[in-house]
């Protein structure tokens, strides 16, 4: 996979943190600098850890599903493309007219680490999809975390000012980019 791939599907498999981001930033009670810190580096870390386990887990049967791996690439990004999709559609006709329903809550590390590995088990299959087509883990994990913390953080303030406007469309964007790459990786291979 290009350097441009890996980055459109890090942007894609960071949208569920991104969204998740912009609901702390919108409904926590404190959250400043620090807490925009400790979200970032928490997504970004498990979004880069999962990866790196569903390749593992992907390596063990390479050699059983060499000859139809692309296919199974496709078929895993676009299978959680979709499901992204539906999501999105699905958040934005259920809150319409709401607002936050958890105003005022603390961000506790229970509450960090169950939305980090939340939304971090579509990067696990991502990577059981990177072993399928013999991608570079380092770089795909080191580029996934990256971004991840990087969006994330800046979610976190985004969240503060714009609040639901952007929560439904950052799944939807993730779930279009994941779908496309998962095209290109059938149509490449």
């Amino acid at each position: 996979m290009s350097f441009i791939e890996l980055l459109l599907l890090a942007v894609g498999l960071a949208m569920d943190a991104f969204a998740v981001s912009v609901a702390n930033g919108m409904c926590l009670k404190r959250c400043g600098m620090r807490e925009a810190l400790v979200i970032g580096l928490c997504f970004g870390f498990f979004q880069a850890a999962m990866p790196v386990v569903g390749f593992l887990c992907g390596s063990l049967f390479y050699q059983q599903i060499r000859l139809v791996a692309h296919w199974i690439a496709f078929g895993l990004l676009a299978f959680l493309g979709v499901r992204m999709i539906l999501e999105g559609i699905k958040t934005r006709r259920e809150r319409q007219g709401e607002g936050c329903a958890v105003e005022g809550e603390s961000l506790t590390f229970q509450l960090l680490l169950i939305q980090g590995v939340a939304t971090s088990i579509d990067a696990l299959v991502v990577g059981i999809s990177l072993s399928a087509v013999q991608a570079n883990i380092v770089s795909a994990a080191l580029i996934i975390g990256v971004v991840t913390a990087a969006l994330c953080f800046v979610a976190t303030f985004m969240g503060r000012r714009f609040g639901t406007i952007l929560n439904d469309k950052a799944e939807l964007l993730g779930g279009i980019i994941l779908v496309a790459i998962g095209v290109k990786i059938l149509i490449g291979g």
